[in-house]
């Protein structure tokens, strides 16, 4: 029997983004985060005595800005060396060797799978076989796993590869492959990397994204850490996620529908915080909060939006002391309407809102009202159209988002100018 550690997505060094944190927050800390995961992974290493390490794709992001980077890495891989322990890493669309300008000799504990075929190392005294192949260039399109070689007899197979798989949202379509494709195979284990939440694909053989090891911006959410598998008899008899991550990103939306008040709206987002709070299980959090519905304290909020922002900042730090910051407040609430009634009057106004509500938005990009769209949000500056969380009406999501909130916005006004409310 024998245990290894699956990661991926290490992204060493890679700075957290889309902060807009109080000025007593922790920056130091934060901006450390990822060596400090990293430095869990390799504690873990050493404290389950595993037999290897397994890193699949995106350790670094994209080239270092000095030695430091490398430096790090290498004394934490001598750690591993001293306890007994090698590691095998694929390159992904992020330290790819056209990413990467600078190198440090590897220590003979750390094998970097070649990026021109598929290499095949076989562990005799594990009687395991370990396919892999790295990425030569950012962009990768075609099916690297089609060229890796059918399973070893007698081992125990894994395949290691940074890929999109199928496709998953957010994520490029790097070295798609199918299914079909890896199970045909014969392995036992595919350790994938690429995507930034864990998912079992498959069972039989298994098929996994461990995800990446910490959290860097809002849209990577909960716990973040590796997979640690159990071998026994040639077969896969356990896996388990072990969390890593130093910092945790939570996303806490409070719907205010039912609120009368603002008193209201405070407890509400109290409630979500706290919950925030504890899903952290002892980690510090950076939370978003969003407030939505529709409320009859619409306007108040929108009103008092600058300074119920610092309110709602003061509450997370009363609840958490440094365990607990927000990344941003957003007011997405709607004012409360009792339309219905007022459409059914006889009313020329209740006959406009009506007509608006049953207004064809249903274009399916801003394209189709203008073609001229691209034109105008290249005028946009740059900031608002880059970074994790962009501006971009031409998204799916986006789109129908703008939609639903233009024809509020205008059933709001046409009801204001027209003393309904």
């Amino acid at each position: 029997m024998f245990t290894f550690i699956h990661a991926a997505d290490i992204h060493l060094d890679s700075p957290l983004r889309g902060l807009e944190l109080a000025e007593d927050a922790p920056l130091d800390q934060i901006r450390g985060a990822t060596r400090r995961a990293f430095d869990n992974l390799v504690e873990l290493a050493i404290g389950e005595h595993v037999a290897f390490v397994l890193i699949a794709g995106d350790l670094y992001d994209d080239d270092w800005k000095d030695f430091n980077t490398g430096l790090f890495f290498n004394q934490r891989m001598v750690r591993l060396k001293e306890a007994g322990i090698k590691v095998f890493i694929v390159s992904g669309n992020h330290d790819a060797a056209s990413q990467i300008s600078k190198t440090l000799r590897l220590p003979d504990n750390v094998h970097l799978f070649s990026t021109r075929k598929p290499e095949t190392l076989i562990l005799e005294e594990l009687e395991v076989a370990i396919h892999g192949q790295s990425f030569a260039s950012r962009s990768v399109t075609e099916d690297l796993s089609g060229n890796f070689p059918r399973a070893v007899g007698k081992h125990f197979n894994i395949g290691l590869l940074h890929t999109a798989l199928t496709g998953r949202e957010g994520h490029a379509p790097y070295a798609p492959c199918t299914l079909d494709g890896l199970k045909a195979k014969g392995y036992h284990y595919w350790a994938l990397g690429h995507v930034h939440q864990r998912e079992v694909v498959n069972e039989t053989p298994w098929i996994v994204f461990p995800g990446n090891i910490q959290g860097r911006h809002i849209r990577e959410t909960g716990s973040k850490g590796c997979t640690l598998v159990t071998v026994d008899g040639g077969e896969v008899t356990q896996i388990e996620h072990q969390p890593l991550d130093v910092l945790c990103w939570q996303r806490c939306l409070v719907d205010v529908s039912d609120c009368q008040n603002v008193d209201e709206v405070y407890e509400q987002t109290q409630a979500c915080l706290e919950k925030a709070l504890a899903a952290g299980d002892g980690r510090p959090v950076i939370a978003r909060l969003e407030l939505h519905g529709s409320s009859p304290v619409h306007q108040k909020l929108q009103a008092q939006g600058a300074y119920l922002s610092e309110e709602f900042r003061n509450l997370a730090l009363d609840l958490g002391g440094q365990g607990l910051w927000l990344e941003r407040v957003r007011f997405k609430t709607r004012e409360q309407l009792d339309l219905e009634t007022f459409m059914q009057s006889d009313e020329a106004l209740g006959s406009l809102v009506k007509n608006l509500l049953e207004l064809d938005l249903a274009a399916k990009s801003p394209h189709d009202i203008d073609p001229e769209i691209d034109a105008f949000l290249n005028k946009l500056p740059p900031e608002l159209r880059s970074g994790e969380d962009p501006f971009d009406p031409t998204a799916d999501e986006q789109w129908q988002e703008l939609r639903t909130d233009i024809q509020n916005l205008l059933v709001a006004q046409l009801l204001e100018s027209g003393g309904a409310q």
